[in-house]
């Protein structure tokens, strides 16, 4: 059973930094893409970044040049480097990949249960 479990999330003054962590753990045995996504209250869930296994990243233009998107591949973990944080970038914060389990198993799509990220004025 694959899980991606998040980590770093909190609350934080407007102008302030958080690192995000998501780890991904089970029977694995490649993770293609990797990706942050949040959800605001009363709003849909957006991309915020993502990353190719070889390290290509893309973000939304509401946090480029504040958020730096990484990974670990042989930690299994992907980070958010959130800098000069705004009011606005508060929501739960979703860690997602692609992963393929066996050699053999198709490539499926998970997703982490989220982590609270609180920026305050």
């Amino acid at each position: 059973q694959v899980q991606l479990v998040e980590s770093g999330g909190g609350l934080v003054q407007a102008g302030g930094s958080l690192r995000l962590s998501c780890v991904a753990s089970g029977t694995i045995s490649s993770i293609n893409a990797m990706g942050w996504y949040r959800q605001a209250p009363g709003k849909q869930r957006e991309l915020v970044a993502a990353i190719t296994s070889g390290g290509s990243a893309n973000y939304a233009d509401s946090v480029k040049d504040r958020f730096t998107i990484s990974r670990d591949n042989a930690k299994k973990t992907v980070y958010l480097q959130m800098n000069s944080l705004k009011p606005e970038d508060t929501a739960v914060y979703y860690c997602n990949a692609d992963i393929r389990s066996r050699w053999w198993d198709p490539e499926q799509n998970y997703w982490g249960q989220g982590t609270q990220v609180t920026v305050s004025s």
